[in-house]
Order: C-alpha cells, then sequence, then structure tokens
C-alpha cells in the first residue's frame, strides 16, 4: 500500500520559512530503493534458477548449496561493484563536467552568458525576463555554473553515494538470495528428508510477493498488484530454468 497523503495541516507546517529553511539546507535525501529492491529481486531469481535447474536435473542437495552459495557471493559481488562503479562513473562525469564549465567561464565569458541568454528564451521569459536571469545568475560564479550543469547537459548537481549504493545491493542480493537456499541448507545438515524444493517454491514465491509489497510504499501502486508483478516475473525466469534443467539432466 502506497503512504497515504498528508493532510492541509501536516503540509502547512512543514512549510513554515523556518521548515522549509531546515529542509534545504540539509540537501536533497536519496533513496537507495532502487539498489535495494535491483540487488533482491536478482538475487532471489538468480539463485532460485540455479536451484531450479539443478532440482530439473535431479541431482543432489549438496551440489544445489554449492553452486546456490557460489552464485549469491560470486554474483552478489559482481552486482555490487558493477553498482559501484556505474554510480562512481556519473560522479567522475559531474566533476569533468563542472571542470570544463569552469574552463569555459573563465576563457570565454561573454559566450557562456550569451548561452544563459538562449536558455532562458527556449523557456519562454520575454527578452527583459532573459536579460534580468542572465545577470543574476552570472553574477554567482558557483550558481553560473551549476545552472549551465543542469540546464546545458542535463547532469544532477549531486547523486547518492556510491558505496552505499553498493552496499544495499550486496546485502540485497546476499538476504533474499538466500531464501531459496535455506530449505536445502536446513535439510543437508539435519539429515532430514522434507522436500526441500518445495519448501523452496514456497518460500521464494513469498520473498518475490514480498519485496514487490514493499516497493509499492514508496511509489504509486498496489501492494498486491506490486507484489504479483514480481511474483510473476521472478516465477518465469525459475520456471525457464527447471525446463532447461529437465531437458539438460541427460548431460551429467
Amino acid at each position: 500500500m502506497a503512504a497515504p497523503e498528508k493532510n492541509a495541516a501536516d503540509l502547512a507546517a512543514e512549510h513554515t520559512p523556518s521548515a522549509i529553511r531546515n529542509r534545504l539546507s540539509e540537501g536533497p535525501a536519496h533513496s537507495y530503493l532502487r539498489d535495494f529492491v535491483f540487488g533482491a529481486i536478482d538475487g532471489t531469481v538468480t539463485t532460485f534458477a540455479i536451484v531450479s535447474g539443478v532440482a530439473g536435473a535431479e541431482l543432489s542437495s549438496g551440489i544445489v548449496i554449492v553452486l546456490g552459495m557460489a552464485n549469491l557471493l560470486g554474483d552478489g559481488f559482481s552486482m555490487a561493484a558493477g553498482n559501484f562503479l556505474a554510480m562512481r562513473s556519473e560522479e567522475q562525469l559531474r566533476d569533468r563536467l563542472r571542470r570544463t564549465e569552469e574552463h569555459h567561464i573563465e576563457t570565454i565569458p561573454d559566450g557562456e552568458r550569451e548561452e544563459i541568454r538562449q536558455i532562458f528564451r527556449r523557456k519562454g521569459f520575454s527578452e527583459a525576463d532573459v536579460e534580468r536571469l542572465a545577470g543574476i545568475i552570472t553574477s554567482n560564479r558557483r550558481q553560473w555554473i551549476e545552472t549551465m550543469m543542469a540546464e546545458e547537459h542535463g547532469v544532477a548537481l549531486g547523486g547518492p553515494s556510491p558505496l552505499r549504493g553498493g552496499l544495499a545491493t550486496f546485502v540485497a542480493f546476499v538476504s533474499l538470495g538466500f531464501v531459496p537456499l535455506a530449505p536445502f541448507v536446513l535439510a543437508y545438515w539435519s539429515g532430514a528428508e522434507s522436500a526441500p524444493y518445495i519448501w523452496s517454491v514456497a518460500m521464494t514465491a513469498g520473498a518475490f510477493f514480498l519485496v514487490g509489497a514493499l516497493k509499492a510504499r514508496f511509489v504509486d501502486q498496489s501492494w498486491w498488484i506490486s507484489g504479483l508483478e514480481t511474483l510473476g516475473l521472478g516465477g518465469a525466469a525459475a520456471g525457464l530454468a527447471y525446463l532447461a534443467g529437465t531437458a539438460l539432466k541427460g548431460v551429467l
């Protein structure tokens, strides 16, 4: 269920001059929901795909555990590192563009002022307002550079932490990705015949639905629709892996 809209009194309390000043001084809040959901779904899907493939090939629980754990640690770290490097690259791009704009403003300030004018002309401002805005913006070097970065290059002025994004991906991948393996680990160490694959199917389905339902708390979507959507996508991937394992079980 998506978070309910705030009432007028709560919104008014959050928009007093002091409240606005405090909120803006803290800077924009960066969400790591995308990183967590991406890691959780991929970890659960890939691990359950391995479980389903091995189960379809009718191999032992020991093989399921070995392959599953290798996937959790290896693929989980790979995904986290990839996410970290992608976010780090965006940071480096922002830094390069900032240096470029600083050089342009230092070298050809008149040309950069004309770019500011044309940016606001394209937004539909009158010529008088264009000149007024250009004068205000170019009188503050930092504001001038940030305006050029945002308007000319379409680059966000700040972003989430690459380290936190990578960590969120890894934690979600490993924690949710272990769910399909848990029944096999328990059966292996207890020595009990407890139909681990059936339990794995049930627990993984619950994990898929839970991740989707939790995602719905942060986006404008019904929790059960989001849960079923995630369950359907994850189940399709697992079904393909099971069919592949069944078709190839004679190879081993």
